[in-house]
């Protein structure tokens, strides 16, 4: 018997990518904004033209993506999920060249249990087929033939189409 196919999304499901930047934005611009203003919306309807810019600049910056922190309970909770489902990380790489090395090392460091060949480096995940796709983006879930679970983000709020999971904790309650 098969096991069920879960795909997760790396940026902002595994790895805390708005909260890095948010950082960023405290630590080195010149801003009036708080962590929390920062968190409440994404940063397109929070930072000007130019700090937007500036960001995305950051992001294409070698050493971006190996140090990005967990998201809460992120590992605990996948490798909990190992045991019932196939599980695949797919994450949009093509946008930013340097991610490829890092996202792959980030993810055999956190996450060492989910073999290379369970990892989709993409730029469309229209492509993915599963059971579960769990992601940021709508997007990505727009496209996904299986069921979309929307991972809660500051810069996704506002979306009310998908189902929204907040946490690692409500994953493992609906999925388990």
């Amino acid at each position: 018997m098969t096991k069920p196919r879960l795909i997760l999304d790396q940026d902002d499901v595994l790895a805390d990518t708005h909260g890095k930047l948010a950082d960023i934005v405290l630590r080195e611009f010149d801003t009036q904004l708080t962590s929390a203003e920062l968190h409440q919306d994404s940063f397109y309807e929070t930072l000007s033209q130019a700090d937007q810019k500036r960001l995305y600049k950051i992001l294409h910056e070698p050493g971006f993506f190996s140090d990005i922190p967990l998201i809460p309970n992120a590992q605990e909770a996948v490798l909990e999920l190992s045991k019932k489902y196939e599980i695949f990380v797919a994450t949009a790489a093509m946008e930013f060249p340097n991610s490829f090395r890092e996202k792959y090392d980030w993810l055999h460091r956190h996450f060492g249990f989910i073999s290379w060949s369970n990892i989709v480096f993409c730029g469309d995940k229209s492509i993915l087929n599963g059971d579960y796709l769990i992601d940021d983006m709508p997007r990505n879930l727009k496209t996904f033939k299986g069921k979309g679970l929307l991972f809660n983000a500051p810069h996704n709020l506002k979306e009310t189409e998908f189902e929204r999971v907040m946490n690692w904790e409500e994953i493992l309650k609906r999925l388990l």
